[in-house]
This record gives structure tokens, C-alpha cells and sequence, in this order.
């Protein structure tokens, strides 16, 4: 498993994006919870200094849009692996612009573009699920078949697997990576159900760490010089039975980080930064 697995969670680099003002009111939501706005930025502005000065990536930052209210969750306009790029067709049709500064961006820093043309595809990163070896693709309100396909071609070194997103937005929405061969996932039916499918379809075996809490499944592991293994995940005051799982983790350095205003309009940690692993120019 080392060798395969051993860039796994390096990264260099972390694009980010601004909260607009228009966040509040337009941006897509399945609850009517009020956000504040300023409470919002507080906690991006604390995310985006934790990448930035505790773990020491570049971060590249693009300013907000107010036509955009959702494009702070940059996370759906691209997918990032290796020197590849497969800058997206988000399934919310008022997200699509949010593709165009994403993909300036990800040529800036010189990465293979593969764009996603075919207008029968949809595709939002939050469904997408990269282990190391394989990526799972949930198939969801935004992500559809075709949208797999047009990842499976951009990406050909790995196996690429469909699984349905049975409750809830995104995939991301009740799991993610905790360390090479690690998935973390939350308690509820669907998410568990869906992990089965995962196991069943792969041809890895992966350790599960379960928390009680599906929207606390979603944290981001990194694997960075100097420091190890890391963990970003949800704080106590949000999700304190999930946090004790979390540390259960030894040998990470476990970094909370808030999002509870974010979360009012569906947004994980995972959705607000696209991580990206440069090599250096020799």
C-alpha cells in the first residue's frame, strides 16, 4: 500500500475564493437557516490562514462575485489530480459561470486543462471521491452518468466507480478521506449503505472511521513535510461527539476548523478550497 499510496495527501497549493454579499440570500440551499454574512467570512478568512500559515501552501485567492452567490465552494468547478485538471459542468445550471475564473486560475499554474463540454454532462466536485488508487463518483442531484464518463476519460490511470447519493447534496456530504486508506464516514443508513456499494465495487480494502454525525464525515487529510499527517475537520461546538472519533487519531495533528455558517447553505470544509500537489521545476 506504500508505494502506491506514498503522494497521497501532498499538496503545494490551494485555490480559494471570496464570500460575496449575495451568499446570504441567493446561494442554493435545502434550509432556510438566516446566515451571517460577516460570521461567514470570519470563519473562510480563518480557513484560508490555516492553509495558508499553519500548513505553508500556496494559496492562490479569487475574488468573490456577486453574480455568483455560491462560487466561495470552489470545490464543484474542478477536479484536480496530478498535473490534470478537469474543470467541470456543475448540475445547478446558476453555477456554471463559476467555471471561468477557476479554470484562468488552474492554467496559471500551468496544469493539463481538460474541459467538460458535452452538455448532457453534469458534474460537481463534491461528488467526487479520490482515495489515492480510485475515484468514486456519487450520482446525485447534480452529478450524472455522463459526467462519470467524461471524469473516467480525463483521469485513465485510475479505476473510477458510480455510486448513488441516496440522502443528501453531495457525496462529500457524509464522507471523505482521513488518511491513505482511510475513509470517514457518518453513521446514518444512507451513508453507511453507500459505503457498502464502495466496498463491494473496489478492489481495495479501505479502513472506515465512522462519526456519529454525517456532515462531520467531511474533513480534508493532508500529508505535508514537517508535519504528517493532517487532519482539518469540524470543532466541538458544532459536532462534539464526532470531534472525540476524531481524536482517536494519534498521529494526526487534528486542526478544527468552524463552518457553521457556511453549512447553512449546504457548504463542507471539502467544497471551499481545490488542493493541488505542483511539482517542482527542475
Amino acid at each position: 500500500m506504500a508505494g502506491v499510496l506514498a503522494g497521497f495527501g501532498h499538496f503545494t497549493h490551494a485555490v480559494v475564493r471570496g464570500i460575496p454579499t449575495s451568499l446570504a440570500t441567493e446561494a442554493l440551499r435545502s434550509s432556510q437557516a438566516e446566515v451571517d454574512v460577516a460570521g461567514a467570512r470570519r470563519e473562510h478568512d480563518a480557513y484560508v490562514e490555516v492553509l495558508r500559515t499553519r500548513l505553508g501552501l500556496e494559496v492562490v485567492e479569487l475574488p468573490a462575485d456577486e453574480a455568483l452567490p455560491d462560487c466561495v465552494f470552489v470545490e464543484d468547478a474542478a477536479v484536480v489530480c496530478g498535473d490534470t485538471a478537469l474543470v467541470t459542468r456543475p448540475g445547478a445550471e446558476s453555477r456554471r459561470r463559476e467555471t471561468e475564473a477557476m479554470k484562468c486560475a488552474l492554467k496559471e499554474l500551468d496544469l493539463n486543462i481538460v474541459e467538460m463540454n458535452d452538455e448532457n454532462a453534469t458534474l460537481d466536485g463534491g461528488d467526487v471521491l479520490f482515495t489515492g488508487r480510485e475515484f468514486f463518483v456519487g450520482l446525485s442531484k447534480r452529478t450524472n452518468q455522463r459526467g462519470a464518463e467524461i471524469l473516467a476519460d480525463a483521469f485513465k490511470d485510475y479505476a473510477v466507480s458510480t455510486v448513488p447519493v441516496l440522502e443528501g447534496l453531495h457525496l462529500k456530504s457524509f464522507c471523505s478521506m482521513g488518511g491513505p486508506g482511510l475513509i470517514v464516514i457518518g453513521s446514518s443508513e444512507p451513508a453507511q449503505k453507500t459505503l457498502k456499494i464502495m466496498q463491494q465495487m473496489s478492489d481495495h480494502r479501505y479502513d472506515k472511521l465512522t462519526v456519529p454525525d454525517d456532515l462531520a464525515a467531511n474533513c480534508i487529510y493532508m500529508n505535508l513535510p514537517n508535519k504528517g499527517h493532517v487532519l482539518l475537520h469540524c470543532t466541538a461546538e458544532e459536532f462534539p461527539e464526532s470531534v472525540k472519533v476524531f481524536e482517536k487519531l494519534k498521529d494526526h495533528l487534528l486542526i478544527p476548523v468552524s463552518n457553521l455558517e457556511k453549512a447553512k447553505v449546504d457548504g463542507a470544509l471539502t467544497c471551499c478550497s481545490v488542493l493541488i500537489n505542483k511539482k517542482a521545476n527542475i
